[in-house]
């Protein structure tokens, strides 16, 4: 136990001390919520990836697989390798490019707003209500994560080690802004990856190889579907062995969501150099593909590693349960903060997305137009902490599903966000009505699917993210090819934007 809290303090105080550090390097809005658009390749890829999958990769995936088998976990890592690929490919270098050359925008409400020459600022106004509305969501998901570690390792109660995880998380994110966010997703994501890999690696040398390991888990399925465990287990592994064509689509939706996550789209904007998104591309996607296949073997294996049977509410906790069963305290404690690591990486850049699409977008754009840099700063910073706070309430539920929050906001960017930044980035005749009428359609479907029981009826069952996906792209090209008022300072930028150079 000593060791562990040892690990913990050391890992807690080094990603304090980063803050601290990167505190002195924000001279203006831009380096706060950007970095000056001065971040290297490898940072980018990896604070991206950390920022992107949050507590759910060593939490709410490993739990996913050890409560009903691999058929969901896979076919939604599936969906979610694919998506970033796609992202990187398809969003990464345009959108940078196109951030620049429309009013050299450092939030995805501001863009929007300058690509599609919204006067009247309702766009940007939607925009930030629907980032608060989501990344307080899933904000909370990083929140929950870490409560549930602290519990499960030091027997801490829940809301203590709620309030740890919250209080150091607003430390370095208030201090040391988008550079400080970067540098300790960078940390955070390399410890993630060896921690799956070594994990997974040790679990089967453990268990006598690859083809015992498999025997081990097919034996273990055979077990709770007949209902040894317990009805509860029993009806998971009954529903993945019944796996269909709904729900692999709605898992391969996930990949959807990629298009419209502003935390991860603000990393495009702030890479270096248009040359340097290649490398970072590829070191994204090897990042995400072994890590995913690191926590799937993990979960699946903790089916047959721990001797204890984890109840579904628990099922959450196999990565950590499964690390301090496998190593020696200090090491193990070093591999736990790897999920830290994963709850901390996401929940600061949420915030820090949050925090300056209000800062920015509401104070400064609608409240307050000669506002000056360093008011921006510190209305930033007390956006953090109360967005923070609001999340923090949201989180005080024990028995919350860190893969049910993810899931309900991932949707809602997904939906919002993710069809408004193709479009803008590759339709000239997209215009600010259509935007404003795509958007909140995708939210508002969002929001009403994820409320109706499949009972209701059987389409309800698929993931809301695909049909609102579909509705908001739908609509704003709709209500953009109705508006025959289009913009001629919006076309000619478009035009330029064109034919800038890579």
């Amino acid at each position: 136990m000593i060791s562990h809290i040892l690990a913990f303090v050391i890992y807690l105080g080094f990603m304090i001390m980063i803050g601290v550090m990167y505190a002195k390097k924000n001279n203006s809005s831009s380096d706060f919520f950007l970095g000056g658009r001065k971040v290297g390749p490898w940072m980018t890829a990896l604070s991206a990836e950390a920022s992107d999958m949050s507590g759910w990769l060593l939490m709410g995936l490993p739990g996913l697989a050890y409560l009903g088998g691999m058929k969901e976990a896979f076919w939604t890592a599936l969906g979610l390798v694919i998506g970033t690929y796609l992202n990187w490919l398809i969003v990464a270098k345009p959108l940078r490019k196109c951030t620049i050359a429309f009013g050299d925008s450092i939030t995805i409400p501001e863009f929007l707003t300058n690509r599609f020459k919204d006067k009247s600022r309702v766009l940007s106004t939607v925009s930030v209500i629907f980032i608060i509305i989501f990344f307080t969501i899933y904000t909370a998901s990083g929140f929950v994560a870490c409560a549930k570690l602290f519990n499960s390792v030091f027997g801490l109660s829940y809301h203590t080690g709620l309030i740890i995880g919250v209080a150091v998380i607003l430390l370095y994110t208030i201090m040391g802004g988008y550079l400080a966010v970067c540098a300790t997703d960078f940390i955070q994501g390399t410890l993630m990856f060896v921690a799956c890999i070594v994990a997974a690696i040790v679990m089967v040398v453990v268990l006598g190889g690859p083809s015992n390991a498999i025997e081990s888990v097919a034996a273990f399925s055979q077990r709770a579907i007949s209902g040894e465990f317990g009805d509860a287990m029993q009806q998971k592994f009954v529903a993945n062995q019944n796996y269909g064509i709904v729900p692999i689509i709605s898992a391969l939706a996930w990949g959807l969501g990629y298009f419209g996550m502003p935390h991860i789209l603000i990393r495009f904007m702030g890479i270096r150099s248009n040359k340097e998104v290649a490398l970072s591309r590829r070191i994204a996607t090897i990042w995400v593909v072994i890590a995913f296949i690191g926590t799937l073997i993990v979960g699946s294996l903790g089916t047959v590693y721990l001797p204890n049977i984890l109840s579904p509410n628990a099922a959450e906790t196999v990565f950590s349960a499964t690390i301090q069963k496998m190593f020696p305290p200090f090491i193990g404690g070093i591999f736990l903060c790897a999920i830290l690591a994963a709850a901390m990486s996401t929940a600061d850049s949420q915030l820090l997305v949050a925090s300056s699409a209000f800062s920015q977008d509401i104070f400064k754009g609608l409240i307050k137009k000669d506002a000056t840099t360093k008011e921006v700063l510190n209305i930033s910073r007390l956006a953090v902490f109360i967005i923070a706070a609001i999340a923090f309430v949201l989180s005080l539920d024990e028995n919350s599903s860190i893969f049910g929050l993810v899931s309900y906001a991932w949707a809602g960017f997904g939906a919002t966000f993710g069809p408004l930044i193709l479009l803008s980035l590759f339709w000239r005749g997209c215009t600010a009505k259509g935007a404003i009428a795509g958007l909140i359609t995708g939210g508002v479907t969002v929001v009403a699917w994820h409320n109706i029981p499949a009972s209701v009826c059987p389409i309800f069952g698929v993931y809301e993210i695909l049909p609102a996906f579909i509705l908001c792209l739908v609509v704003t090209v709709v209500v953009s090819l109705l508006d025959k008022n289009k913009d001629a300072q919006m076309l000619e930028e478009f035009d330029n934007f064109k034919k800038m150079p890579d």
